[in-house]
């Protein structure tokens, strides 16, 4: 008591302090997981994603196929540093979008490349057609934009999914790519095996529960990021949104189609025919095998090389974008 009465300017302040550092602490707490449930503001968003804005301009390609006009999504990035006269293409995941990209967008348009994104058909803000999607699709829609540009040849990346087209693209069109680069790729593995065969049912909750909806993006961001940044919510916002929205059910059959067309698919063998340099990049927390699978995958390719980066998920080139960037640059200015 005798101290507490001598020093009571310090214990105010301790006493302040120790409270500041408790509503930090509960701060860096909120902030270190989503919210345990989906902000108040988080309404109906479109399928196209007219009402979310992408970081640079999107422009759009008109094609027919399988008899349907439809429209891809890209952003086309002059250099802003001096131009290398290289092209770059960015190849988004199976539920994500070109801009989640930004951060490498700008690192390598500031290196001199001109650097193209692009939105899969039937995602993001490219049209959603009713289709037999396959990787072969994809791969050559990639093909198409670079006529449409006049790219002759680029260094081609894709994350996810993403680095199955991009491996199928380096396949079917060897004379087109400089640098191959996937990006914590799925199917590193043919686990098709003993799977069976289901034909779709065309059957969409047109009504889905959003608390399960909700609850399910928890368990994604769990599952695809090691450290959670407020940044990720972008995904959760669009996910829920567009659920709410009235063309849900068109983008689940279309993701429906996307899922049957993986399961009879694969691009194991592809690699030994790959001659392409390649680079296998990805974050080692993505799931226990991942590690061992991307080594395995890197000593396939002819001209392979594997970057492995720790403490990292799913998402490497959002979790730690200077790390991705960098490994890229690095990549790209070592030649063919």
């Amino acid at each position: 008591m005798k101290n507490s009465h001598r020093f009571p300017g310090v214990l105010a302040w301790v006493t302040l302090l120790s409270l500041f550092t408790l509503s930090f602490a509960g701060i860096v707490s909120a902030q270190s997981s989503p919210p345990a449930s989906p902000p108040a503001d988080w309404g109906p968003m479109s399928i196209s994603l007219e009402d979310f804005e992408y970081p640079y301009p999107v422009e759009y390609m008109n094609l027919t196929v399988y008899g349907e006009d439809v429209r891809i999504a890209y952003m086309d990035v002059a250099p802003t540093g001096p131009a290398n006269g290289r092209s770059v293409i960015l190849h988004h995941g199976g539920l994500y979008y070109g801009w989640y990209w930004s951060e490498q967008v700008k690192a390598l348009a500031q290196e001199g490349y001109r650097v193209v994104v692009k939105d899969r058909l039937g995602w993001g803000k490219s049209s959603k057609p009713i289709i037999p999607y396959s990787i072969n699709l994809w791969a050559s829609n990639t093909a198409r934009l670079m006529d449409h540009l006049q790219i002759e040849e680029a260094a081609i990346v894709g994350h996810s999914i993403g680095g199955q087209m991009v491996t199928r693209f380096a396949f079917l069109y060897p004379e087109r790519i400089t640098h191959l680069v996937t990006v914590n790729q799925v199917g590193l593995a043919d686990r098709r095996r003993g799977r069976g065969f289901r034909p779709l049912t065309g059957e969409v909750d047109t009504n889905p529960n959003m608390e399960e909806v909700y609850a399910g993006l928890l368990r994604w961001a769990d599952d695809n990021y090691t450290t959670w940044q407020p940044k990720f919510l972008d995904h959760m916002r669009i996910r829920y949104g567009q659920r709410l929205g009235g063309d849900w059910a068109r983008l689940a059959y279309v993701g429906q189609l996307t899922n049957h067309m993986r399961a009879m698919d694969t691009v194991v063998n592809d690699r030994q025919h790959i001659q392409t340099k390649t680079l296998v990049l990805g974050g080692v927390d993505d799931y226990p095998t991942f590690a061992e699978e991307a080594r395995q995958a890197a000593d396939a390719f002819p001209n392979g090389e594997v970057f492995l980066i720790q403490n990292v998920g799913h998402n490497p080139h959002e979790e730690v974008p200077d790390v991705v960037s960098a490994e890229l640059i690095r990549f790209l200015d070592s030649g063919n």
